[in-house]
């Protein structure tokens, strides 16, 4: 009688409970790291130190298995499903330069496509924080073949960069819900600093405004995004800008950007 009740247990136990309810769309970041990381505990310490921090399926990372080109790996944000969202950071664990860029959305939806450098294969995470101070967390792992950070940018060798310097292109695009999207391309080395010779020089702030002057967007970028970013913003039907958009910014060694961007 007790060799069968055994294995009676051992059944339940080996079926799946079919019934179960969903998981919730937030779990505590104390709990497993999704994706596994021996950073993960490094990352917490270095940008959440006093925070609430969850890993939360609204905030998605988009992003290629397998990285073809390690300088210029293709990344969308989106934590659209997300309430409240007050900033967003985006950082890859094993990147010696661990944060890529911070937003902040304003007027314009929380996402945000853009390229970015990989040293070696990482995550790549997305942490939103809302009004309450919880920074929600999504992210993606991305194989890499590696050496993104430490490899000169192309524009470092070439003296036309110097004449084209934070020059602006892109162009806004009528999105079906009665919104828009902007497309923008910088031109700018973003030079790490970890080449030999070449010292660090990158984008640092990026602010995107409407023709009144209300700020749709706010960017922070670091090193590690790519040389002459490319971004790509929504903007909802009540933010739609018209038809310009005023991009104004700087970078670490003091020279500016100002242009507008057309429809």
């Amino acid at each position: 009688m007790r060799s069968s009740t055994l294995i009676v247990l051992a059944m339940f136990w080996l079926c799946p409970v079919t019934e179960a309810p969903a998981a919730p769309p937030a779990a505590a970041a104390t709990s497993a790291d999704p994706l596994e990381s021996a950073r993960w505990g490094d990352m917490v310490k270095t940008f959440f130190p006093d925070a609430r921090v969850v890993f939360d399926a609204r905030v998605k990372v988009v992003a290629p298995l397998i990285a073809e080109d390690s300088l210029n790996v293709p990344v969308s944000v989106d934590a659209t499903e997300l309430p409240g969202v007050e900033e967003v950071l985006v950082f890859a664990d094993f990147n010696p330069i661990l944060p890529v860029l911070r937003f902040q959305p304003k007027k314009a939806r929380p996402a945000l496509a853009f390229r970015l450098k990989l040293q070696q294969s990482s995550p790549v995470r997305a942490a939103a924080r809302t009004a309450d101070g919880v920074w929600h967390v999504g992210g993606a792992w991305i194989t890499a073949t590696g050496g993104g950070c430490t490899a000169p940018s192309t524009g470092s060798g070439s003296p036309e960069w110097q004449e084209r310097l934070n020059q602006v292109s892109g162009r806004i695009f009528p999105r079906t819900d009665g919104g828009e999207r902007l497309r923008m391309r910088v031109i700018h080395p973003m030079d790490t600093g970890l080449a030999p010779g070449i010292p660090v020089f990158h984008i640092e702030e990026l602010s995107l405004a409407d023709e009144s002057g209300a700020e749709l967007m706010r960017i922070r970028a670091y090193e590690p995004v790519s040389e002459n970013p490319l971004f790509t913003i929504d903007l909802p039907a009540d933010a739609a800008a018209g038809s310009r958009i005023h991009a104004r910014g700087r970078d670490n060694n003091g020279n500016r950007i100002d242009a507008w961007v057309t429809q």
